[in-house]
């Protein structure tokens, strides 16, 4: 019944003036106000939605991952439009001086770095 539904995802945020300008300006990507919400569209025709949320919460997990050809270039892209990367102490590993977590070469999963939206809410860049 689901198989062939176009799905799409949604998060909240506070403040949708600032999603907006965040995810068009600093992220480069497609943003429509539909008046309900905002439609943020990614690659191959998907679509996120991000919604209002007067008292809004922000995950504390990953809820929009980037898959990207090259972190390093995007990383640096991402940082000189103010972008700052997250740091977290508890990872199997350790980030490098970038914020990456190099699993790659180790045979341990993708590359990838976390960041935050205005909301709070976390994001990926990464490459596998």
């Amino acid at each position: 019944m689901l198989r062939e539904s176009l799905a799409f995802s949604g998060f909240t945020a506070k403040d949708l003036a600032a999603q907006q300008d965040f995810y068009s300006t600093v992220l480069g990507l497609n943003v429509e106000d539909t008046g309900m919400g905002l439609q943020v569209h990614l690659g191959g025709d998907r679509m996120v939605f991000i919604y209002q949320k007067d008292d809004h919460q922000p995950a504390a997990h990953t809820i929009l991952n980037f898959p990207v050809d090259d972190i390093d270039a995007a990383i640096d892209e991402l940082s000189g439009k103010g972008v700052v990367f997250e740091r977290y102490p508890n990872l199997p590993r350790q980030q490098d001086e970038k914020g990456v977590l190099r699993g790659k070469q180790l045979g341990y999963g993708p590359d990838i770095a976390w960041f935050k939206d205005p909301a709070g809410n976390i994001l990926s860049i990464l490459n596998g």
